[in-house]
């Protein structure tokens, strides 16, 4: 690893080097491209030069050590030592992380997709729940969520609901989204009181830029008709929502949430793009499946992530073995701790994955 941290500081010298150069101060993209590689090996060369100033004061401090003359410089330099020796295996941690290659959606926008799944009515019921705390944590955080389409039931449950969540981090704090969530509880519609169990499946799709996913405009059909639901006159007199088929796929979105067909067109343009960019994902993550079984936050919504008992007010995570006791808080928004538990795993599982190819 020293090699090639050794490496990235002499690319990081000759970079530095480039932008000094008057020859590139013409070329614009040459300039940006540098600028971004420079920016992204800092930090790592910074702590690289960290550990080689502490590697020779440790070998100063073992100098005087060595010599033996003084029994108090010796007590200071052994201390010394430790305090550097700790330092160093920090530093070297802290590093290792940051050469691990980020996610490439790190810093994007976030579409969710919540479903109801097995448990009818009650599913839809906890569709809603889940949508409530995502909600609540998005305003914790300063988030903005945007509904982009929602299909309701009479109870106020979600058959289905599509939603934007955009602000800084978001995609960090919620990837670990996607999957299949039960629930267990006894449904409002139940008079004999018995505990049931349904499910909701989450996607959380990054946001996709154009230059993600290109789409022609021959591959798509858009329909419009009238919206559905409530809306009063506006509703049946106005065709403004918007039918979305992407062709080659079979890829549907429909989008009724704003009274302006444009704007519909928009969201389900968005949509269409983040959804042809998780399909793109899966199928090449499926060519590793063997990595992808052991990916937390990996997208597959057949996998039982998490488990929502409320008789016992409990919650449990069982990708991280993580319960908690404190469903009520949980549902308001407060999933930091299982984020964090959550987040800590990935780095765990990452740094031993480095570790082991080096």
């Amino acid at each position: 690893m020293l090699q090639k941290l050794a490496e990235l500081e002499e690319r990081y010298e000759h970079i530095i080097a480039l932008l000094s150069d008057s020859a590139i101060m013409k070329d614009s993209r040459a300039i940006q491209n540098h600028m971004k590689e420079k920016a992204e090996i800092e930090e790592i060369v910074e702590r690289y030069r960290r550990i080689k100033a502490i590697d020779r004061a440790i070998i100063e401090a073992q100098d005087i050590i060595n010599e033996g003359a003084d029994k108090e410089m010796i007590a200071m330099a052994e201390t010394e030592k430790a305090e550097l020796e700790k330092e160093r295996a920090a530093a070297m941690e802290t590093i290792q992380f940051l050469l691990i290659p980020k996610d490439k959606h790190e810093g994007k926008n976030i579409i969710i997709e919540i479903r109801a799944g097995t448990g009818g009515e009650e599913s839809a019921l906890f569709g809603s729940d889940l949508f409530r705390m995502y909600n609540r944590f998005a305003e914790r955080k300063g988030f903005t969520v945007e509904i982009i389409d929602a299909n309701t039931t009479e109870l106020g449950g979600f058959k289905e609901i599509i939603f934007s969540v955009s602000g800084k981090n978001v995609y960090k704090y919620l990837k670990y989204e996607s999957g299949t969530h039960r629930v267990q509880r006894v449904p409002k519609t139940e008079a004999s009181g018995r505990v049931h169990t349904s499910a909701a499946t989450v996607a959380v799709l990054p946001e996709a830029e154009e230059t993600d996913v290109v789409i022609r405009d021959e591959d798509l059909r858009i329909d419009v008709m009238r919206s559905g639901g409530a809306g009063g006159q506006h509703v049946n007199k106005t065709e403004s929502a918007v039918r979305m088929t992407h062709i080659p796929t079979g890829i549907v979105v429909v989008c009724q949430e704003q009274k302006s067909q444009i704007k519909n067109r928009a969201k389900a343009l968005q949509v269409m793009r983040a959804r042809l960019l998780e399909k793109e994902e899966n199928e090449r993550q499926s060519k590793e499946a063997s990595e992808r079984k052991s990916q937390i936050g990996s997208g597959d919504r057949s996998e039982k992530i998490r488990t929502y008992n409320f008789p016992q007010n409990r919650l449990t995570d069982h990708r991280v073995n993580l319960t908690l006791y404190n469903l009520d808080i949980v549902l308001d928004g407060a999933i930091d701790e299982i984020i964090e538990a959550l987040m800590k795993d990935e780095k765990d599982r990452l740094l031993a994955a480095f570790a082991g190819k080096l």
